[in-house]
């Protein structure tokens, strides 16, 4: 088969040896952010906890009802800096867009109000799971402490996995900062839940074309 052929079919199969005979079923993404719903419509369905959420999301993002990535940023880095027990750089511009897209399931650029809920309510676990495998208190996961981490969020990796996530989230030392594990986790979600979702009769391979490749990497 020529390149072309090649390019214009990709087969990913979760089962191949690159990728150590993973079961994806044995991660387990969130589910996917409730769709938009119209205003009259919340406010007869959402509970008291939801009403008092949705107060707080009108005073974070404004009167666009939308918080675009450098919000995001500002929003996750005040907070963040209230928890001394949490080592961090800060959340970065260029991180935040990446959250922002896997989020982004209405293509807007922005989280609306079920996005930004969705991706508060995954940050706030995996804060919980991050303290509990930081379990010297320096406000990092160490290497060694990195595979359970990411097994108690959800993600049993293989080695292979593993060490790619390393190179690209870690210090040169192997340990991770809260901003680059949030960081990595959300779009280890993200990706988990798009591959579940192509994944129509549940057997660990999906067939997609180069634009639905592209769609799918590019944005992310």
């Amino acid at each position: 088969m020529c390149s072309r052929c090649l390019l214009n079919h990709l087969v990913i199969d979760e089962r191949s040896p690159f990728w150590g005979n993973i079961d994806p079923a044995a991660f387990v993404p969130s589910d996917p952010p409730a769709p938009r719903r119209p205003l009259a419509y919340t406010e007869q369905s959402e509970s008291d906890e939801e009403r008092q959420f949705r107060k707080v999301f009108q005073q974070l993002a404004g009167d666009d009802m939308e918080v675009s990535p450098s919000e995001l940023m500002n929003i996750l880095n005040r907070i963040i800096g209230k928890h001394g027990d949490l080592k961090t750089d800060g959340f970065s511009i260029e991180s935040c867009r990446s959250m922002v897209a896997v989020m982004d399931c209405d293509s807007t650029g922005k989280l609306g109000f079920y996005e930004f809920k969705h991706l508060w309510n995954n940050i706030k676990k995996w804060q919980g799971v991050y303290k509990t495998y930081d379990t010297d208190g320096s406000g990092i996961i160490g290497a060694d402490e990195l595979p359970n981490a990411f097994r108690a969020a959800g993600f049993p990796l293989n080695d292979q996995l593993f060490q790619m996530i390393i190179r690209r989230y870690s210090d040169e030392n192997g340990n991770m900062d809260f901003d680059n594990y949030i960081g990595c986790l959300v779009r280890l979600d993200a990706m988990c839940r798009a591959f579940k979702t192509l994944d129509k009769d549940n057997n660990g391979t999906i067939k997609v074309n180069v634009q639905e490749w592209l769609q799918l990497t590019m944005y992310s």
